[in-house]
């Protein structure tokens, strides 16, 4: 879902639509060949004034695009700022105008401004750069282009806001196996990491996070990277335990990706972080493919992933109690222990619950067919 990642409109305007001769005016204006930086400067507020709430003024503004992308190579500070909102408004929930923003050359001025060292001009830009990703047509031009390092930073270095639609700009890009690669390249895990452990685990900047993860981890430089980062497994465990149910899904694909692809060299990391507890968890409380994934886990944690004999068939239960019997510490096996049981008091209730409702259904059935 495409959304204004940057809440930077403050002008007090009614929800009006403008007049044709308002439009006319106001594309005259920043369209001015004599390139009088005054007037296209109130120009652009102008058009981010008028396309804050209204798609149909970004369909009716979408002829200024080219001269609002000039605007960006102004050296005025202003004129950077004032064109780049309104680039941004123009792009929000309009396809068409993120692919004219990036052809009429949008990106490389963009990329410059992070070098700026500008918080404004850079919170701004990251904003653009994350609604413009939005557009799978335009991904690999935008990887492409210079920006991705400059986003890795931000994640950083960042203002708050800009940290998140750095994260939404990197997930976004990240659909394209190239652009992984590059987003890979320019080391973002310890950053990631690190936002995870100031963020709420329900939060949607951790639920971006553990997507962009969960994608990294695909590549054993992932792997390696996030492994190797103090508390990075941690992390996503943590958010697996406490975090948002999308948010949960994704961690848990994170630890299983790991897992599949070496289970020898990552499955003694993952169980050192407790994850027992909220993997049970998941198996009866997760969404469909959460509980999928959780069941998938818990049998490669085990010792051997495949039923000992017939005799002791390959339920959840006994691999469970396979896999606390391996873990050492009493505080995580005991924990493990008590959800093992909670889980099974939990399925008991769910089943009683269903024959009640059954049981019901049927009663209502007999009294009206009497």
């Amino acid at each position: 879902m495409d959304s204004n990642p940057l809440t930077a409109i403050t002008s007090s305007a009614g929800d009006h639509s403008p007049s044709t001769t308002t439009i006319t005016r106001t594309l005259r204006l920043i369209q001015d060949d004599n390139h009088d930086p005054f007037s296209q400067i109130q120009a652009a507020k102008e058009i981010r004034r008028l396309t804050k709430t209204s798609q149909r003024c970004r369909r009716q503004f979408s002829d200024a695009i080219p001269s609002l992308v000039s605007m960006l190579r102004y050296p005025s500070l202003e004129a950077k700022s004032a064109a780049l909102l309104a680039l941004l408004n123009l792009a929000v929930q309009d396809e068409t105008n993120k692919i004219s923003i990036v052809d009429a050359g949008a990106l490389e001025p963009i990329v410059f401004f992070f070098q700026l060292r500008n918080l404004n001009l850079e919170e701004h830009a990251t904003a653009l750069l994350a609604t413009l990703s939005a557009s799978p047509v335009k991904r690999s031009t935008i990887g492409a282009s210079g920006a991705v390092p400059f986003l890795v930073e931000i994640l950083n270095q960042g203002t708050p806001q800009a940290k998140m639609d750095a994260v939404m700009a990197l997930s976004n890009l990240s659909s394209e196996k190239d652009n992984l690669a590059l987003i890979l390249r320019s080391q973002p895990i310890p950053n990631l990491v690190h936002l995870l452990n100031i963020s709420k685990k329900s939060s949607k900047i951790s639920e971006r996070c553990t997507a962009l993860l969960e994608s990294l981890v695909g590549f054993e430089e992932g792997r390696v990277s996030l492994t190797s980062e103090e508390g990075g497994v941690l992390a996503v465990v943590e958010v697996l335990e406490r975090g948002s149910p999308q948010n949960r899904e994704h961690a848990v694909g994170t630890l299983l990706t790991m897992c599949q692809s070496n289970r020898c060299r990552y499955r003694e990391p993952i169980l050192k972080e407790g994850v027992i507890p909220g993997l049970l968890e998941l198996t009866v409380q997760g969404t469909p493919n959460s509980q999928t994934k959780a069941h998938t886990l818990l049998r490669l944690l085990r010792e051997s992933p495949y039923p000992r004999s017939e005799q002791e068939p390959d339920t959840l239960e006994n691999i469970v109690c396979d896999i606390i019997s391996q873990i050492g510490g009493e505080e995580q096996s005991g924990n493990a222990k008590q959800m093992l049981a909670d889980m099974v008091q939990v399925s008991m209730e769910q089943s009683l619950r269903h024959l009640q409702q059954r049981a019901l259904v049927c009663t209502t059935s007999e009294v009206s067919l009497k």
